[in-house]
């Protein structure tokens, strides 16, 4: 899905769709419940008879609005009259029961005129009168940002929106749709800026961010060359929704906008080989590059073993062979060299390097313990490697299921490595959470599959 060149510009050429599907469609009169709405006639006529509160409707309204109404029911309305009748109606709209009566006159003239923009100036006039029913005033200003949305007046649509959520309206995934207001306009930052916020928000409050707001949030990131959101929301996907695709996408991400050295994509690539996100034959030959058969031959033994069973390497590829035969060459005698190298490492008089290169090669045969410590000694060393040594170190504690302390160290990782970190600590949590004991009194799957 990602893998392009890190040059690509796209400020032209990818335009994002400006027709989304609104989850509701504009509701009628009827379903607005307008249609049982007695007319200020109507009303001024029982206003004896009931006790609810006395319509306030201006005098300069009924002189304007009776004429319309009448014009509006007739079985051949004359559609310049009409017109003319809500040009003398809109100044009349004094006061909140003018607008709403009046806003519903002049939607149902838009109707039947197929007049979007009558259809809009009467809904703006409803929505802001005060005097929806109860609980419903969201769906007017859902409704009013609707029409506005589809006129294409992004700004306004963007406010009738906010105006509905704030009024508790929550039936269309408005918060997308608000973000795609700015995205039609181009204002791509500013638009995820305000989906990563929402995202926030819902977190904080304990529930999961919708999927679609993240795969969005990525799309409209990675087509546009926000780099810091791309890798902001790939990474929230893989928190929130963990998978080898969305691992997959968080880790290509950052491969192709940043140019990282070897070092930093092998450990990139080791988090890929631990959420099992190693998709391609690009993958695993970067990743065996990286280790180095000369250097790392346990690992890179390893990972070619599981490249050819995964089918995205050939035994039969030269490349594949060489660095097989390489690294099944070098074996033996690699294996043999740990008691030394953590001797060297251990000596009062050992440098950083010396320590650090002990614990890569512990960390690359499996053994985290070992690792650990020769990391931790190359810390207390002038000249060491901070960020690729605290990287390492962190991931030697997750391998030892060290939740605490390797979160507390990829904390520590900064410069470009620090988002490498920041993804590990997400998988840390993850492993964590998989590692969690069920609730007491809750059975377990195994004990579920029995009954």
């Amino acid at each position: 899905m990602f893998a392009r060149a890190r040059t690509q510009t796209t400020s032209t050429a990818k335009r994002p769709g400006s027709n989304i599907a609104l989850a509701i469609a504009l509701m009628s009169v009827s379903a607005l419940g307008m249609t049982a709405m007695a007319t200020p006639a109507e009303a001024a006529k029982k206003k004896k008879k009931s006790k609810a509160p006395k319509a306030d409707y201006s005098k300069e309204f009924l002189a304007a609005y009776t004429p319309l109404e009448a014009l509006s029911k007739a079985e051949a309305p004359d559609a310049a009259a009409l017109r003319a009748g809500v040009s003398t109606l809109v100044p009349a709209l004094t006061t909140a029961d003018d607008r709403w009566a009046g806003g519903g006159l002049i939607y149902n003239i838009g109707i039947s005129l197929n007049d979007n923009a009558l259809k809009r100036q009467g809904m703006d006039f409803m929505a802001d009168s005060g005097k929806a029913p109860e609980g419903k005033a969201g769906q007017y200003f859902f409704n009013a940002g609707q029409l506005a949305y589809e006129g294409g007046d992004n700004a306004t649509a963007r406010a009738r929106f906010t105006q509905a959520l704030g009024a508790g309206f929550t039936e269309a995934n408005l918060e997308a749709v608000i973000a795609e207001t700015y995205f039609r306009d181009d204002n791509y930052a500013e638009g995820l800026s305000y989906l990563r916020g929402q995202v926030m928000e819902t977190a904080r409050s304990g529930q999961t961010p919708r999927e679609d707001w993240l795969r969005r949030g990525i799309a409209m990131a990675y087509n546009n060359d926000l780099v810091t959101e791309a890798v902001a929301f790939s990474a929230l996907n893989a928190q929130f929704y963990p998978s080898t695709t969305s691992w997959g996408d968080a880790i290509a991400i950052q491969r192709n906008f940043f140019d990282f050295d070897a070092n930093t994509i092998l450990d990139l690539l080791r988090l890929s080989d631990r959420t099992d996100s190693l998709r391609n034959g690009r993958d695993f030959a970067d990743y065996i590059d990286a280790a180095d058969a000369r250097r790392l031959p346990g690992e890179v033994s390893r990972i070619v073993d599981e490249g050819i069973a995964a089918g995205h390497l050939e035994t039969s590829d030269p490349f594949v062979k060489d660095v097989r035969d390489t690294a099944r060459a070098r074996l033996a005698a690699d294996k043999a060299e740990l008691p030394v190298l953590e001797r060297d490492a251990r000596k009062p008089g050992a440098t950083a390097v010396t320590a650090s290169a002990a614990g890569d090669v512990m960390l690359s045969y499996g053994m985290a313990a070992k690792a650990e410590e020769m990391y931790t000694i190359a810390l207390s060393k002038p000249g060491v490697d901070t960020n690729r040594v605290l990287t390492r170190l962190g991931i030697a504690q997750s391998d030892q299921g060290k939740t605490a302390e390797a979160k507390a160290t990829f904390d520590k990782v900064q410069g470009e490595r620090g988002q490498v970190a920041a993804l590990w600590n997400i998988y840390v949590d993850q492993q964590a959470a998989a590692a969690a004991p069920a609730p007491v009194g809750r059975p377990t799957m195994a004990e579920e599959a029995a009954m």
